[in-house]
């Protein structure tokens, strides 16, 4: 993976694309301009990009072997270090290409946990992350601890032997469990948390989007809390919950999330769920959209994607277009606007318009309130039949 520690150099990154038969020249642009910017977060610099138009992926490479050849070559003459695929790649195609190729070589997956892994600072996080890297890992033994898989032997050894690549494997599987139940008594813990702030009667909005999209920023707005907002991906990863009072004195609890990412890994989502149960329980799910972003559509469809794999999609949703001091004129906001009907249009970083967005969130809420309230009139019904009892 990519060094994490502060270097004099920073490593020098080949993106290599695949033009799939049915995937648009341009999607493919644009997610390797989204690779890109992943790279750049992960501390390399990006000397050039290839890519190879094929109808589909080949089994020992991705691309095809002329292709992985030439790169080998570009390799060379451009001094690049790592070589990074825009999608996840097998175990075998990893192994055969930094054969070939004599590079470091990344996909996408390996790359966004690698940059998960720099931003993590809470113990949880640290450790959801650990499992989803483990979790990639395993099936990759083979490729990445090749130089140990040789025979052990000696004292305490004997028996029918054991390779050192078994060994590992299981050392591997071994801390999977250990932070699978760790983890289990963290969701445990957020969920008695959470029957905390129903006891409260508290509503729960989670602000869900697309990395870098100004969730962080928002929520500093209104809470005038300190997390930290900055214009990278993925700068946020460890849930933060702070409290906001409505003009109409009704408190609301809003919880930021970690930004979500077209082919966000499936083992990411897995491992960080006891973070992400913070959406699918919560009342309200507030989610924002870079509106000034050239592909805000296909951005919020990945968020929308996320949102049903954690089983959270047809939950009440206030949609919240923000970064409107970016764009030229106020033409994309009144379209928007007017496709998504409810929605609000804002500007975290300068306020502009958040009133809107207290109001709607008010109107979102009132649903809330009105669902609560018999739950309420039941509470107090029985506490007076307790007192009732006790005189």
């Amino acid at each position: 993976m990519i060094e994490t520690r502060p270097q004099k150099t920073r490593e020098r990154a080949l993106l290599i694309g695949l033009e799939k038969e049915g995937v648009s020249k341009w999607d493919l642009h644009d997610s390797l301009d989204e690779l890109r910017e992943l790279a750049n977060s992960a501390g390399a610099e990006v000397v050039d990009t290839v890519t190879q138009k094929l109808q589909k992926p080949t089994a020992p490479y991705y691309i095809g072997r002329g292709k992985a050849e030439s790169i080998k070559e570009s390799c060379q003459d451009q001094q690049v270090t790592s070589v990074i695929f825009n999608d996840e790649l097998s175990p075998a195609q990893g192994r055969n290409l930094e054969n070939l190729i004599a590079r470091k070589v990344l996909d996408r997956t390996q790359l966004i946990l690698d940059i998960f892994a720099q931003r993590a600072r809470s113990r949880e996080g640290r450790l959801q992350i650990e499992l989803a890297q483990l979790q990639y890992l395993l099936p990759r033994l083979t490729r990445m601890w090749h130089h140990l898989s040789r025979q052990t032997g000696g004292i305490g050894t004997r028996g029918p032997g054991e390779t050192q690549l078994e060994v590992d494997r299981r050392r591997v599987q071994e801390r999977i469990a250990r932070l699978e139940r760790e983890l289990e008594s963290v969701r445990k813990t957020r969920a008695i948390q959470r029957q905390g702030r129903k006891r409260r009667q508290w509503p729960v909005a989670a602000v869900v989007g697309y990395t870098n999209a100004g969730k962080s920023t928002l929520l500093n707005l209104l809470t005038g809390a300190d997390v930290v907002a900055e214009d990278k991906l993925f700068a946020t990863l460890d849930p933060t919950t702070r409290s906001f009072v409505l003009p109409n004195k009704q408190r609301v609890l809003l919880t930021d999330t970690v930004g979500f990412l077209r082919k966000l890994p499936h083992t990411l989502i897995e491992s960080f769920r006891a973070t992400l149960e913070e959406v699918s329980e919560a009342d309200l799910l507030i989610h924002i959209a870079d509106l000034s972003h050239p592909r805000v559509d296909e951005q919020m469809e990945a968020v929308e994607g996320v949102i049903k794999e954690l089983d959270a999609y047809g939950k009440q949703t206030l949609i919240v277009f923000n970064k409107i001091d970016n764009l030229p004129n106020r033409e994309t906001v009144d379209s928007y606007l007017k496709r998504f009907p409810g929605s609000v249009a804002i500007s975290a970083r300068t306020g502009e318009a958040v009133n809107k967005l207290v109001q709607a969130l008010e109107g979102a809420l009132s649903s809330w309130r009105l669902r609560s309230r018999p739950r309420t009139a039941i509470r107090r019904q029985r506490c007076s039949d307790r007192c009732a009892r006790a005189s």
